[in-house]
């Protein structure tokens, strides 16, 4: 290997983790600390750990829990196995990082989800789902196959445009297998690489995902407290010559910010001007808690030509349907719909037949929707500031979750010491471009309000006690 070999016993090891005894899942603990120890340069690169059983009779825990540990730093990338010879620390391939997150876990281990901002399905879906049973005997008929979706969904979609101020026909609408397939095609067609893209920081994770598969150049451009700087995303237009610009103007997703008329019509104008395409993901637009005044969707402000919308049945209904939409011109969809076929030829019949039975009961949703999620909001809000009075945030007016500012940059380190204390977080730089937002933390009010109250309690109890103190045992079962 051209350098010394350098070993660490498995006393030596044991007492460099300090795991604590209860903690739980113990062998997720034990991975989370040497890889702390890895990433802070306390224990170098291409140093050999102890054996399994070794490591094992030094900690008093069983070997099988330390092979579990060894895998679960392998498949991260932090430990390198050469069979016969040992395992080595390591550090994970940069371009392999977006495997080692959470959502990806092969298992949930009982742990409390405030990851992910995914409500569970609304009342409206068991009948829905009988109704499309009904319905699906009539179209067996055929082949199955429609790259453009069914004439009975595109049709109650483009129904419900219309309906919120914006005239929509059917041969607009493209059904795609959720919003991020929506968002994948489009970047897909419409971007190379090295192509300049404007997003906003912070912004929905997956799509920073689809930018950097296709290699194109992501611009960020900062949002404030407040809420958009039309300015700063203007001049990012301009100086950047962005083709394109991925934006959530609708309840964001992080921060739940709604951007209002003004600031819509403006940002379609600077669009205009700098030549830039609008891409709007819409997929919390319908969750308002509050009585707020309803915005009318981003491309009412703009041409057809100009804006491009995605839309998702995933947060208003639930997100197992994986069925998702794309409003553009119906040269666009057309031109979606042939780049689709080279991946998958359609989206499903049945789920497909679910959704439009769910529009027909759409504001039955919104409503239960707007109970619900307004009760856990308050759950969180209440909990936040009576156990974690540091931290500020803004109450959003809909959307799934609240934009925490924390009081020192922290929040990776806090997401693996939640992770001991049996909640995942999302941490600020999933949100952002290289790293940044360090110091905020997405929290979603999609769970039912007992859970969340006792994942800030945990969450709380991590902040003080670090990622290895003992672990409250789990015992709620989060609703997904």
């Amino acid at each position: 290997m051209g350098e010394v070999d350098r070993y660490l016993s498995g006393p030596q090891l044991a007492r460099l983790v300090s795991v604590d005894p209860a903690a739980r899942p113990y062998y997720r603990a034990l991975a989370l600390a040497v890889r702390s120890l890895v990433l802070d340069g306390r224990l170098a690169v291409r140093v050999r750990l102890p054996a399994e059983r070794h490591l094992a009779h030094a900690l008093g825990v069983s070997r099988t829990t330390v092979t579990a540990a060894y895998d679960l730093l392998r498949e991260q990338g932090y430990l390198d196995t050469r069979r016969g010879a040992g395992s080595w620390t390591a550090l994970p391939d940069p371009s392999s990082l977006s495997a080692d997150n959470p959502w990806l876990a092969a298992s949930d281990e009982g742990m409390l989800q405030l990851h992910s901002a995914a409500p569970a399905a609304t009342a409206q879906l068991p009948g829905a789902l009988a109704q499309a049973a009904r319905d699906l005997p009539r179209h067996t008929l055929g082949a199955g196959y429609d790259p453009l979706g069914l004439a009975v969904l595109r049709e109650a979609i483009a129904a419900r445009y219309t309906a919120r101020g914006l005239a929509t026909r059917p041969g607009q609408i493209l059904v795609t297998a959720g919003a991020q397939h929506g968002i994948h095609l489009v970047l897909n067609l419409l971007t190379g690489a090295g192509d300049p893209v404007l997003v906003e920081s912070p912004t929905y994770p997956h799509a920073l995902d689809v930018v950097r598969q296709r290699g194109a150049r992501t611009v960020p451009a900062g949002m404030t407290d407040e809420g958009w700087n039309l300015d700063l995303l203007t001049s990012a237009m301009r100086q950047s010559s962005a083709r394109l610009a991925y934006v959530v103007p609708d309840f964001h997703n992080p921060t739940g910010w709604l951007m209002d008329d003004a600031t819509r019509a403006a940002l379609a104008g600077a669009a205009r001007r700098n030549g830039t395409l609008l891409v709007a993901d819409e997929s919390w637009a319908e969750l308002a808690v509050d009585d707020v005044p309803g915005a009318a969707p981003l491309a009412a402000f703009g041409t057809d030509a100009q804006v491009i919308t995605i839309g998702s049945a995933s947060k208003l209904w639930w997100g197992g349907l994986r069925i998702g939409w794309v409003r553009a011109t119906a040269a666009l969809v057309r031109r979606l719909a042939a780049l689709r076929a080279s991946v998958e030829i359609a989206s499903p019949i049945f789920e497909q037949l679910v959704v439009a039975r769910l529009f027909e009961r759409i504001e039955e949703a919104r409503a239960e929707r707007r109970r619900t999620l307004g009760a856990a909001r308050d759950a969180l809000v209440g909990a936040l500031r009576a156990e974690l009075p540091s931290w500020s945030f803004t109450v959003p007016a809909g959307g799934g979750s609240l934009w925490v500012r924390l009081d020192s940059p922290t929040a990776t380190p806090l997401a693996e010491a939640a992770a001991c204390h049996g909640v995942r977080l999302a941490p600020g730089p999933w949100f952002g471009v290289d790293g940044t937002l360090e110091n905020h933390l997405r929290l979603p009010f999609t769970q039912p309000p007992r859970v969340l109250t006792e994942a800030v309690s945990r969450v709380a109890t991590a902040r003080t006690a670090g990622p290895y103190g003992p672990r409250p045992a789990a015992s709620l079962t989060p609703a997904l």
